[in-house]
């Protein structure tokens, strides 16, 4: 006896119902669906010390990049990728970045003879991010003489640290070229538009 075209339509519906019940359920254990782990709190530690907060959580970690900030301490995390407080799951990588041992430098231009607006455009295309102005005694207004770091002059490609302050030494317009007798004794601090 033949069967009814509609009790094999029931049949293949529940059979699909199920095949998607085991499958979906496969897929709540394959990735862990409701197991998450809280990212700890590691800003401000040195890698060695965070390194063991994060295994122990059972999270891998991998160094990405390296600033210089003085908020921490030299080779201490500055920032991480999930950040802190987000739930992950067992396993994830975070992305670490931390703050180099030293400052990030650079080579002195070669500003001297050049108008004062060529010169601090070259300095900061160099990446110096502390520039002030100091007038002295030179025979032509605004001409550059020379940039001066902790009280000496510097040369055209000695290298400093980038967020060293910076003395850009111009001249008045009223006598010879480099005396160190100023005016005024007049500094200004020139600041980014």
């Amino acid at each position: 006896m033949q069967q009814p075209i509609y009790i094999h339509f029931l049949s293949a519906i529940l059979v699909f119902c199920i095949i998607i019940f085991i499958v979906l359920k496969g897929l709540n254990i394959y990735t862990l669906h409701s197991q998450t782990i809280t990212i700890p709190e590691v800003k401000g530690l040195q890698l060695e010390d965070a390194s063991v907060f994060l295994e122990n959580s059972g999270l891998r970690y991998n160094v990405i990049d390296s600033v210089y900030t003085n908020e921490v301490n030299p080779g201490a995390i500055v920032e991480m990728i999930p950040t802190f407080g987000s739930r992950v799951k067992k396993g994830r990588i975070v992305f670490i970045t931390l703050n180099a041992k030293n400052a990030q430098s650079a080579a002195i231009p070669d500003v001297s003879q050049l108008s004062f607006r060529e010169a601090y455009a070259r300095i900061r295309a160099q990446g110096f991010t502390s520039v002030e102005t100091k007038y002295v005694r030179g025979q032509y207004r605004d001409l550059v003489i020379g940039v001066e770091y902790q009280g000496r002059d510097l040369n055209p490609g000695e290298f400093v640290p980038l967020t060293s302050a910076l003395i850009l030494k111009v001249g008045d317009g009223g006598g010879q070229d480099g005396l160190e007798e100023t005016q005024s004794e007049e500094t200004e601090t020139v600041e980014e538009n």
